[in-house]
């Protein structure tokens, strides 16, 4: 299908993009890597009188730790997350996740920052972010601020973004020593949308799990935070049994739908499953496995 007639901007700078968004009113859309956006507006699912291309803005694609945080520029593609030897060192959810993302053109044109903030709950990288406690870095003509993930996600395609502001940085804790991380994700084919995704991180010392965090995908309105798992697990030893509570809780957080990729039952069940998965994982790393 043929989206509706818009118009489209090119600015150089996040002001001037933010100068646009707020003269549309909510009627303009961000144009990043366009793998979420296009094809909702050809579907007419999405009808935005503007486009705003933020593409030629320099300095929004970047990978680094600074301080105490991880930081990722909002234009960073979706297969830098692959090819960065810091990613697949010290946080390798990323690159579990990103791997597993649709296709090699998708990857290589999608960004970090559209993946993150288009508020689809079936998207993988959202629930590392809830996993990690990350937050983002929104700019608008009100200056910036930060959005803690575990209040971003508000409900199916809707965030706590506001219309005439742009996501500009993501912001991750820095990886600790004893910390182990992983996302698993269950689908039809490869590169599809999850049936069920999980990403789980532990923080581990002296044979007990100091901290911990589980994301939930596709099964819910939008992405989930299990936090009466994630609770279950602090001061106890990392086994099988504390995996397997903590796979019960996160499965009674889920709340899926029944549809083409399976019954609402089979999702539950699997949430279980891959939040045992996950949690194995990120315990092999944490203790220095691959």
């Amino acid at each position: 299908m043929i989206p509706p007639q818009f118009e489209y901007y090119a600015p150089v700078s996040v002001d001037d993009a933010i100068q646009l968004l707020d003269r549309f009113g909510g009627d303009a859309k961000v144009l990043a890597g366009g793998q979420s956006l296009l094809p909702v507006m050809k579907l007419r699912l999405a009808e935005p009188r503007a486009l705003v291309d933020i593409n030629r803005i320099p300095n929004l694609s970047y990978i680094r730790e600074e301080g105490d945080h991880l930081k990722i520029g909002t234009l960073t593609r979706t297969n830098d997350l692959n090819d960065s030897e810091l990613i697949r060192a010290r946080y390798p959810i990323f690159s579990d996740a990103a791997s597993v993302i649709a296709d090699p053109l998708v990857r290589n044109m999608g960004t970090v920052g559209g993946n993150v903030s288009h508020g689809d709950p079936a998207n993988d990288l959202p629930a590392c972010m809830l996993a990690l406690g990350a937050v983002f870095l929104a700019k608008g003509p009100k200056g910036t601020r930060t959005i803690p993930a575990e209040e971003f996600y508000v409900d199916t395609f809707t965030t706590a973004l506001e219309p005439n502001e742009i996501m500009v940085e993501i912001q991750v804790p820095k990886a600790l020593m004893g910390q182990g991380t992983a996302y698993v994700k269950l689908e039809k084919r490869a590169g599809d949308f999850p049936i069920v995704g999980v990403a789980a991180s532990l923080l581990e010392a002296k044979g007990k799990v100091e901290g911990a965090g589980i994301g939930l995908t596709a099964v819910g309105s939008t992405v989930l935070k299990a936090r009466e798992a994630e609770a279950g697990l602090v001061g106890r030893a990392p086994d099988e049994a504390a995996f397997r509570g903590a796979a019960d809780l996160a499965r009674s957080a889920s709340h899926p739908v029944s549809d083409l990729r399976g019954p609402a039952e089979y999702k539950k069940a699997m949430v279980a499953v891959l939040t045992v998965r996950a949690l194995r994982r990120a315990h092999e790393r944490a203790r220095g496995g691959a």
